[in-house]
């Protein structure tokens, strides 16, 4: 699963990368070392693919009768439930109650500087930084709906990052899932596919000789915590990196953030 990433970088950055403009939300968003379900965050919507806006990350149906927070959204349905990293049925995603109108019609990227995951038995007691090698920000792909508050009348946007098997690199944490990480060149084709098999095909993992991860402590655990230091390396990176970067004093590096 992936209930747990970084978005840091700036508003400016994000508008370059994303060719966005972020309007008011320049003065509203506020970098997160730990988003979590419940939290606003940013996404692009394929509605307004030019705009950056806030949503809650936890999907609540449009139709349900009260508030929901589904954070996560398995490619495969109630399929491949041993979360074989070799699956290749079908994306059963496309008939889940939840999901099936908003996977058609109601797609968003979800924007990341790095995501958290912890080991399938130990959870986030044992957690690491995943992050993609080629740079920062980078998208997720994610799918959104929007549920009126009958008892309040608010409007509540919100969105959920779909999962799929593991690649290589998250096989060695280990974790069972990962969300979908969206290849640069695709992520306008993930807002605009008017087809499904267009859509379902884009739901793969990233490859893994293209990310890699790092150990850190437990403190992520807590949704209150919110620093830079959580992110601080205790252990090496799962695959070597070498760097031709002198510095003055030997220690672990983690991503600089």
């Amino acid at each position: 699963m992936c209930g747990r990433y970084v978005m840091v970088s700036n508003v400016e950055t994000i508008e370059k990368r994303f060719n966005v403009t972020a309007g008011q939300l320049s003065v509203d968003f506020k970098p997160s070392y730990n988003v979590g379900p419940g939290a606003l965050a940013p996404v692009i919507t394929n509605t307004e693919p030019n705009k950056l806006q806030l949503f809650t990350f936890g999907l609540c149906p449009s139709w349900a009768k009260k508030r929901m927070y589904l954070f996560n959204a398995r490619a495969e349905g109630d399929g491949n439930p041993s979360n074989d990293p070799g699956y290749t049925g079908g994306k059963g995603i496309i008939s889940k109650p939840s999901f099936r109108k908003p996977i058609r019609s109601q797609r968003c990227l979800v924007l990341a500087d790095a995501f958290i995951e912890g080991s399938t038995n130990e959870g986030l007691d044992r957690p690491y930084v995943v992050y993609v090698k080629s740079g920062r920000p980078f998208a997720m792909a994610g799918i959104w709906d929007s549920w009126l508050n009958q008892e309040t009348g608010e409007l509540v946007h919100s969105f959920a990052i779909i999962t799929v098997p593991p690649n290589a690199l998250l096989q060695k944490i280990p974790h069972h899932r990962s969300p979908v990480v969206l290849r640069r060149s695709d992520e306008l084709r993930w807002l605009r596919a008017e087809h499904l098999n267009e859509v379902t095909e884009l739901l793969e993992p990233y490859p893994a000789e293209d990310m890699n991860a790092y150990p850190i402590g437990p403190l992520i655990k807590n949704p209150r915590n919110n620093a830079r230091e959580l992110l601080e390396p205790i252990g090496e990176r799962i695959s070597p990196e070498t760097s031709t970067v002198v510095h003055n004093r030997l220690g672990l590096q983690g991503m600089k953030f």
